[in-house]
């Protein structure tokens, strides 16, 4: 069975020194591998052992790093094992194969997000015009796709996400508030989209991910199985679909244990649930197209990025099924 393994980077399976929560004494906590530098200072890491559960996944399924960063920002890291020859950026703007992006994928998100939301153009504007100097500290646009602000969390006035929310859903965007960033991303830009473009590509049988944030609920929603960690906007907001394990672990602690499950599920090394058999996967999509999106509330910290209009997600296609990259 070709299994296709989705995973966030960012929080899920590499992590800021700020984001390790690690939680033994010093003496005993895990070795760390730099996984990412940045203006020639140490960045992003995982645990050693989690390095080695990722480069022995490469020899049982199709890894695919699965990020909101853009194609630069994702090219800083240097994960263990072979380079992927697939990978998802700019949330599913960019497809990228072999390091190179896509020209087809580029040209079908053009013209979806043309035909189907407001342009970044007037979203830009309005953030912009919205934020407060006092609390702004950056403002960026990724790829000529989204923006996202850089802010002083604890000087965000409350309910200001919210409404900024509120006005987003009106222009075909969505909003997600992630530690200082708080990002706007047109609805048809999703993640999912890309990875039932690679599960048609590679005829994958079985889709797997992982992710922590409103940003990766419509990822999560495409798989047969998923994982999150304990911490990150999701389970802030106790979201748990009947397909999706709710990991205790948090922080690098937690991408160690998503790549010991993946790992796990792939080579079949052990029994239960993640070992399933062909009818648990068909319940698995069936709970998937009816588990709603978290984050569609008022008062939360950000709205998803997939279903928040209340639409079922589309499942992944059967192997060979006609689907086009314009199909998105």
């Amino acid at each position: 069975m070709t299994s296709l393994i989705t995973s966030d980077l960012d929080r899920t399976l590499i992590y800021s020194a700020a984001a390790l929560q690690l939680a033994v004494p010093d003496a005993l906590a895990p070795r760390l591998l730099c996984v990412e530098v940045y203006e020639r200072k140490p960045l992003s890491y995982m645990t050693e052992a989690a390095a080695a559960l990722l480069t022995e996944l490469a020899d049982h399924a199709v890894f695919v790093p699965t990020t909101t960063r853009t194609r630069e920002q994702y090219g800083r890291i240097r994960l263990p094992g072979p380079a992927p020859r697939y990978a998802i950026c700019a949330n599913g703007g960019h497809l990228l194969v072999d390091g190179e992006s896509d020209r087809d994928w580029q040209r079908a998100v053009a013209a979806r997000l043309a035909d189907e939301c407001a342009s970044l153009v007037e979203v830009r504007a309005h953030l912009l015009g919205a934020a407060d100097p006092a609390w702004l500290l950056k403002e960026r646009v990724a790829e000529d796709l989204f923006a996202y602000l850089v802010v002083e969390r604890s000087l965000l006035p409350d309910g200001w996400t919210a409404e900024l929310s509120a006005w987003a859903e009106t222009k075909g965007w969505t909003v997600s508030l992630q530690g200082r960033k708080i990002y706007a991303v047109p609805k048809p830009l999703t993640k999912s989209a890309a990875v039932r473009e690679l599960a048609r590509r590679t005829g994958a049988e079985r889709v797997l991910a992982a992710g922590d944030s409103l940003l990766d609920a419509d990822l999560l929603l495409a798989a047969d199985h998923a994982w999150r960690p304990g911490h990150g906007e999701l389970a802030d907001t106790g979201w748990a679909p009947r397909h999706v394990t709710a990991l205790a672990e948090r922080g690098v602690e937690a991408g160690e244990e998503i790549l010991r499950r993946f790992t796990a599920t792939v080579t079949r090394a052990v029994g239960g649930a993640e070992a399933e058999p062909a009818e648990v996967r068909a319940e698995f999509r069936a709970a998937r197209a009816e588990a709603p999106v978290a984050g569609a509330a008022a008062g939360t910290t950000g709205v998803a990025a997939s279903a928040a209009d209340g639409t079922a997600r589309p499942t992944v296609p059967a192997p060979g099924a006609a689907e086009t990259p314009a199909a998105l």
